[in-house]
């Protein structure tokens, strides 16, 4: 039996991709919960679970991959990247939402810590934009709108962790300013798998679009 169509799609306006007007937005790839030697996969070896094996595993073999193709191009074509964590200023999280202060404290997630510091593999390169925010969403408590909108850049592909989480309600918050929003499917990760399906069928109903990092790199080099 076929599934019937999605009628809240037709609703969904056609907008080109306009390479020049394009940006790289790599969300979270941090030592505190973007790799299984930071501070969430210890917890989880000390506790041992291993609820977290899929997500590392996934950012190693996908993720992480993924994004650095997705940089390289970015970069070769001289469009802006741009790192986004999320972390406190202090040890004590005082700067950052109370609903998200245990977290960063129990993950020694605050600036200055090596869990706060982006992956060894994607360490900002120069020319490259980082952006620290204290929110689940990155328009929330950085000036990436301003930014985005100094650069030109009008259309963003966002990578990173986690799917359902920052990486979506940044996206959500992109598309709700005007930008053409696309989830590169491959280069984002989560906990949970069928979490992050969900989220990249949710987010392409309404919300923007989902590409696979193959089909990323074709049409960013497609001409105008």
């Amino acid at each position: 039996m076929s599934t019937p169509a999605d009628y809240i799609r037709a609703f969904m306006p056609d907008r080109p991709v306009q390479p020049s007007r394009a940006a790289l937005v790599i969300i979270d790839m941090q030592y505190a919960t973007g790799s299984r030697v930071g501070g969430l996969g210890r917890k989880l070896k000390a506790d041992g679970s291993t609820v977290g094996d899929y997500r590392f595993n996934r950012i190693e073999q996908s993720v992480l991959p993924c994004t650095l193709r997705l940089r390289a191009l970015f970069n070769q074509l001289k469009l802006p990247v741009l790192h986004v964590t999320l972390g406190a200023a202090n040890p004590d999280g005082s700067d950052a939402p109370i609903h998200l202060r245990k977290l960063l404290v129990e993950f020694s997630n605050f600036v200055g810590s090596r869990e706060h510091e982006i992956l060894d593999e994607l360490k900002p390169l120069p020319g490259e934009h980082v952006l620290r925010k204290t929110t689940i969403g990155a328009f929330a408590s950085t000036n990436i709108d301003s930014l985005l909108r100094a650069l030109g850049a009008e259309q963003l592909y966002l990578a990173g962790v986690s799917t359902n989480m920052c990486v979506e309600t940044t996206a959500r918050e992109a598309a709700d300013r005007g930008y053409l929003v696309t989830l590169v499917e491959d280069a984002c990760g989560t906990t949970h798998e069928d979490l992050h399906h969900v989220t990249m069928r949710n987010f392409q109903r309404l919300f923007g679009r989902v590409r696979s990092t193959d089909e990323a790199l074709v049409e960013l080099q497609m001409p105008a």
